[in-house]
């Protein structure tokens, strides 16, 4: 099922793990008909200072949470930040000379192998380890925490977009 501007539908109902995926998708749409028809530049446009949050930079940040969460995390391969071999986060807002083209190609590789991960997980009680938390963390907490980052940043994107062209809605 699809809503009508095309992002997938979540489920209303279902188990768990169909709902979550489902919810996941749902906000990764909605994160990329933001950026819909808009510009290199437009992307890179800033909508409040002092702040140097820009759609760009947001989908470089994504490209990063992706990869962190499903591919470090759940599935612990050890590969650098997409932007920082150092691990710092911040850099993939940073998106001075970038373009939609590598940003949206980073983001759609990552949001593929975290795709793969989570099919490939027999249960979400497989658990990886967050170094950061110095713990280990389940899939389902893992799948949580991306629906709240993507939601979070989607109001982000909602103010951002309507500041660059006046479009609106979810």
């Amino acid at each position: 099922m699809t809503i009508p501007d095309e992002r997938p539908a979540p489920p209303l109902t279902g188990g768990e793990r169909e709902m979550l995926r489902g919810f996941l998708d749902y906000h990764r749409a909605t994160l990329a008909m933001k950026c819909e028809g808009l510009s290199d530049e437009q992307l890179r446009q800033r909508a409040s200072p002092p702040s140097t949050l820009s759609l760009l930079g947001l989908v470089r940040h994504m490209a990063e949470v992706e990869r962190t969460w499903f591919r470090r995390v759940i599935n612990a391969e050890s590969v650098p930040l997409v932007w920082s071999a150092e691990g710092d986060y911040q850099v993939a807002y940073d998106d001075a000379g970038s373009t939609r083209a590598e940003a949206f190609a980073a983001w759609q590789t990552e949001v593929e192998h975290s795709r793969r991960i989570e099919l490939a997980a027999e249960s979400l009680d497989v658990t990886g380890y967050q170094a950061r938390w110095e713990a280990d963390v389940s899939l389902r907490l893992v799948m949580l925490h991306l629906i709240h980052e993507y939601a979070r940043h989607n109001g982000h994107a909602d103010f951002l977009r309507e500041a660059i062209d006046g479009v609106v809605g979810a």
